[in-house]
């Protein structure tokens, strides 16, 4: 099964067709899931695996197909920090915003992404390219500032290195 990118219709797709496409394809992870401990989980992680993020739609769908109350999803999703409502760019940019990252000049690093590629915390580039989170510890203190791309650590950041970081990035 194909990633579906963004989760937003296809060229020339309705919304309608949009829906049926992605409910077959949550029915199949929830026929693969059928029975195993912690399916909900399971159905919820894959699903996110596949549109990039778990969107109201998605998350009604997966509350009807399972037979489950929406507010039962929707406690699960927002109860574990690895689900998303909103969408993520392919690179998630992490920035460490703990106090030795802050005080090494992590708020420069955010003020520098902020004008280049243009991200705020939670935002993502309009090409969905990078999303950005600030985070309290990436456990790397005395190497600070640091960030992660995915499972690169960057020690030791300055400003002026973001552009390179970034443009190594498809």
């Amino acid at each position: 099964m194909e990633r579906i990118e963004t989760g937003v219709p296809a060229s020339g797709e309705t919304d309608v067709e949009y829906e049926e496409r992605i409910s077959g394809q949550i029915q199949h992870i929830i026929d693969d899931t059928a029975g195993q401990a912690g399916a909900v989980i399971r159905v919820l992680q894959q699903t996110q695996g596949l549109i990039g993020y778990l969107p109201e739609m998605v998350l009604k769908i997966i509350s009807r197909d399972l037979k489950m109350p929406l507010s039962e999803v929707y406690g699960i999703v927002s109860f574990y920090h690895f689900f998303t409502m909103v969408p993520k760019g392919r690179h998630v940019i992490q920035l460490c915003m703990g106090t030795c990252c802050y005080v090494k000049g992590g708020q420069r690093l955010l003020g520098t992404l902020k004008k280049e590629p243009g991200l705020e915390p939670g935002g993502i580039t309009p090409d969905s390219k990078f999303s950005l989170e600030t985070v309290r510890c990436l456990g790397c203190c005395g190497l600070s500032p640091v960030l992660a791309i995915g499972d690169q650590v960057y020690r030791r950041v300055k400003p002026s290195d973001i552009k390179d970081i970034l443009s190594s990035y498809e």
